[in-house]
């Protein structure tokens, strides 16, 4: 029994309470660790199949294809998907190499690092991204001097009176100008381009297995999670740019150059023993660790 007038016993010196760490921070809780894992197995079971890394390509020209006939032949009413403006361009799309890069830099790292052990090949592996930069870079600034090349400035968004004084799209538009060239849809080629670099990353999740105790375990489902619901936004997006902005052949060329992207390294170059190579996995694993002690 309680004396009489006294307190409660306190609890252990150094005895946390459940769901806390003795520094007083959280740890995830099970309901919470329970609902992600769920989402991962669901991302790792639609993402990470064979079929999915071979039909997607396909499957993104062809809804490029129906999207764009969509617009000309029967275009859907304006809605808030239609607005430049919404939350999902502005604050993914706009930034979508910058998402991509940030969530596939620690995938790479620590799944080819658990898988392989070797920081050396961990570092190679991570050359893709510098790889994905210099494709980004490249070919937005190849449609950004195309635009400019073919482009005038006009006194209306109708293209009508044009204005020669304006040798620009900058300077075009300080003056309240409308400039008009071939503007190869930037969207269309870096959803496409994303989207592709990350379900081929993905594909070392076949041979990933962790203690679900371990601090690892935490971090690649949270990412797996992350870069899932990424990707699906960057083909929910590259389906409204199809089916609300630009021309068919402006889109056809901004998909193309985002599959060229794709093919050219994951495709060609990274089965090549000068490379950073594919993922780690089962059939090419030790093969590849040959290759990159070399």
């Amino acid at each position: 029994m309680r004396p009489r007038g006294g307190t409660a016993p306190s609890r252990a010196k150094g005895k946390t309470v459940a769901g806390r760490t003795p520094g007083g921070g959280r740890w995830p809780t099970r309901s919470g660790m329970e609902h992600l894992e769920c989402c991962a197995r669901f991302l790792r079971g639609t993402l990470v199949r064979a079929a999915v890394r071979r039909y997607l390509p396909w499957a993104l020209a062809a809804s490029m294809l129906a999207g764009s006939l969509l617009k000309e032949l029967s275009p859907l009413p304006e809605s808030y998907l239609s607005n430049k403006r919404n939350v999902l361009n502005v604050y993914f799309v706009k930034l979508a190499w910058a998402w991509t890069f940030c969530l596939l830099l620690p995938f790479i790292a620590l799944t080819n690092y658990h898988l392989t052990g070797k920081a050396g090949l961990v570092l190679r592996r991570l050359s893709t991204l510098l790889v994905g930069t210099a494709i980004w870079y490249v070919c937005t600034a190849l449609f950004s001097n195309i635009e400019h090349y073919t482009g005038s400035c006009y006194q209306s968004p109708a293209l009508e009176g044009v204005r020669k004084e304006h040798q620009s799209k900058k300077q075009c538009h300080g003056e309240g100008g409308f400039w008009h060239g071939f503007d190869i849809s930037g969207h269309s080629f870096l959803l496409t381009f994303c989207a592709l670099m990350i379900v081929e990353e993905m594909a070392v999740l076949h041979e990933v297995k962790t203690d679900r105790s371990h601090c690892l375990h935490t971090a690649i489902t949270t990412l797996v999670v992350a870069l899932g619901f990424l990707t699906f936004i960057w083909v929910w997006m590259f389906l409204c740019t199809a089916v609300y902005f630009h021309d068919l052949s402006q889109k056809l060329f901004g998909t193309l150059f985002g599959l060229l992207g794709w093919y050219g390294t994951y495709g060609f170059w990274y089965l090549k023993p000068f490379s950073p190579g594919l993922p780690p996995q089962s059939t090419s694993l030790n093969l590849k660790q040959d290759s990159y002690k070399e």
